[in-house]
């Protein structure tokens, strides 16, 4: 399987444009340098594995939206994000979300 680069660029750029984000801001999340985001986005440069995972996280999408365009996108939030989403929800609200999350565990 080959994987196109170019289109791998494509999908970061437009995944970080519809969270809008900077490539600068993207930088400071993976640790990595403003021209390495600049060459991965145009194609010019294919990321490692770890940078994958990292972009991942940071634009919120799985490896097979950014590497393979499959998943339409579908985002994955992370455990941080949950946190603070439930965090700022009173008491009642927050039993709410317990009972739902009881009742996709008790689904699976």
């Amino acid at each position: 399987m080959n994987i196109d680069y170019k289109e791998v660029g494509r999908r970061m750029s437009k995944r970080r444009k519809e969270l809008g984000l900077k490539q600068y801001q993207v930088c400071e999340m993976i640790d990595v340098n403003y021209k390495y985001i600049s060459n991965l986005e145009t194609g010019r440069s294919a990321p490692s594995l770890d940078v994958i995972m990292r972009l991942c996280e940071a634009l919120q999408t799985t490896p097979d939206y950014l590497l393979l365009g499959s998943d339409k996108g579908e985002t994955v939030i992370s455990d941080s994000t949950l946190i603070e989403k439930i965090s700022v929800l009173d008491s009642k609200s927050k039993a709410i979300v317990s009972g739902v999350i009881d009742l996709l565990n008790d689904y699976r």
